[in-house]
């Protein structure tokens, strides 16, 4: 079963004109808030009403809080393949860094403790960020619990043996992981997958090509026909070509998960001014 993409429509009547100068610009103007912000800045950061009000993501995904406790977490695995896996997998089925925190690799190895010690926790997941729904191994279903202590450290070998399998291409590992997870939303597996890049580039390479979210496609589809490319793998490689030119001074080059990780912010940006998203619930920014 196709997962329904709710963002789909979300640009539909607004006018981007250049969606090349708009990604570029809207990258510069987040990355400003992040740095003011970590500098010591008074909030607003920005006189962009949009950026005050909106929850976005950083620029480049090291900067995440998620992000940063993952990399602490999953750090001292780098030479241990499957646990690397195991860790990386369990972070994104947690998700949440007040969780992340509290743990250590040594959590992974028993997963009856892990499971009660996740449970004693008042939230242990993050929810709202993406849902992770249940997941099979050979058939057998597990709940997002089951599969973040039990699944994950039962298979922990078999996956890494997936992996290894995937010609170093994180698209390919996503499609063959899912073989045996069978989730309508592969995006978690896809975010554990990739996440290895940080550590093991000889098995994830930061190169890699990759799927395109169904929070990014409206912003990609737009690159695409701007730049007259024939898909969106296509556009991640344009887009890094083309960040020379528009974004020279950024604190690094652009890899293809950049593109696609900031295609779904700018979605989410030109959402607000299309007023197809609102500035409520979970959207709205609070310091």
């Amino acid at each position: 079963m196709a997962l329904e993409n709710p963002y789909a429509n979300s640009l539909d009547g607004l006018e981007i004109k250049d969606p090349v100068q708009s990604f570029f610009d809207y990258c510069k103007k987040r990355e400003a808030v992040r740095i003011k912000r970590k500098s010591g800045e008074e909030y607003p950061w920005s006189d962009d009403l949009i950026l005050q009000k909106g929850r976005f993501l950083n620029v480049f995904r090291e900067d995440d809080k998620v992000s940063k406790s993952i990399i602490k977490f999953a750090e001292p695995a780098k030479d241990n393949l499957p646990l690397l896996i195991q860790a990386l997998f369990f972070s994104r089925w947690c998700n949440r860094d007040l969780t992340i925190d509290q743990l250590t690799l040594d959590d992974l190895t028993n997963p009856e403790a892990l499971k009660e010690k996740l449970l004693g926790l008042k939230q242990w997941e993050n929810y709202t960020a993406y849902p992770v729904e249940d997941s099979y191994w050979k058939k057998k279903l597990y709940s997002r619990i089951d599969a973040a202590t039990y699944k994950l450290y039962e298979n922990k070998d078999a996956l890494t043996e997936i992996v290894l399998n995937s010609n170093r291409n994180v698209i390919t590992a996503t499609n063959n992981v899912n073989e045996q997870f069978e989730m309508i939303n592969d995006f978690p597996i896809f975010m554990a997958l990739i996440d290895i890049a940080w550590f093991r580039e000889d098995v994830i390479p930061m190169t890699t090509d990759v799927p395109t979210g169904i929070g990014a496609e409206p912003y990609l589809d737009r690159l695409q026909k701007f730049l007259n490319l024939n898909n969106h793998q296509d556009v991640g490689v344009k887009m890094i070509e083309l960040q020379k030119v528009y974004w020279p001074e950024a604190k690094r080059k652009f890899y293809p998960i950049d593109i696609e990780y900031q295609s779904c912010e700018c979605r989410k940006y030109f959402s607000y001014v299309n007023g197809t998203k609102k500035f409520e619930g979970k959207n709205l920014f609070s310091i």
